[in-house]
């Protein structure tokens, strides 16, 4: 008389264990990734801001690409060179997916960092970077504020020959606009192509 419900107890649990079974075959584990997975983050969700050619972007016009958003300067002399030339490296490596990544360059240091400047810096790296900068102390300190990123002014000799220090890491949103990991700055370019290549099969 008590076979019955052991017997769908059983059934029950089979189905339920093969269920999470499944649901964890399809979804990507998050040791896959080599950055700091932060999906879900309430913070760093969107920017608006001119480009180097004065034209105001957001995270809506990148729909369908990886992006990797860095903050810096262009009178760094180590960790944003690096790093951008890491993404461009990183470019070239995804073959044809190249062109589904946006590399973006936030200015820390609009006063220094004309739209002029901003222009040649990128040449440096790939043709398809932006460069995007505050229009007002106010308008860098608000974005800082939302993407949780450091930074200040370390005076020079001179009034001009100051540098910046900042936080040096790069956020990488998915081709849905979502912010997904925060990459460490010295992980390498091979950590992040393995990222990135994670999230352009999830588009």
């Amino acid at each position: 008389m008590q076979k019955r419900p052991v017997l769908r107890f059983i059934a029950s649990a089979l189905l339920a264990t093969t269920a999470a079974a499944l649901m964890t075959a399809c979804a990507p584990a998050k040791s896959d990734f080599k950055a700091v997975d932060i999906t879900g983050a309430e913070y760093g969700r969107d920017f608006r801001l001119p480009d180097q050619n004065g034209q105001v972007r957001s995270l809506a016009d990148f729909k369908g690409k990886a992006v990797v958003v860095f903050f810096g300067y262009t009178q760094c002399p180590d960790v944003c060179p690096t790093t951008m030339s890491e993404l461009a490296e990183v470019k070239r490596q995804l073959g044809p997916d190249g062109d589904r990544l946006q590399g973006i360059f936030i200015s820390i240091d609009p006063a220094r960092d004309t739209p002029e400047l901003l222009k040649a810096y990128m040449v440096n790296f790939d043709p398809s970077f932006i460069a995007l900068r505050a229009e007002s102390p106010e308008q860098l300190a608000a974005l800082a504020k939302d993407f949780k990123i450091y930074y200040k002014k370390v005076e020079g000799k001179t009034p001009t020959s100051y540098t910046m220090d900042h936080s040096a890491g790069a956020y990488l949103y998915d081709p849905q606009g979502r912010l997904r990991l925060f990459a460490r700055y010295g992980a390498g370019p091979q950590a992040l192509l393995s990222d990135l290549k994670i999230l352009l099969k999830s588009s």
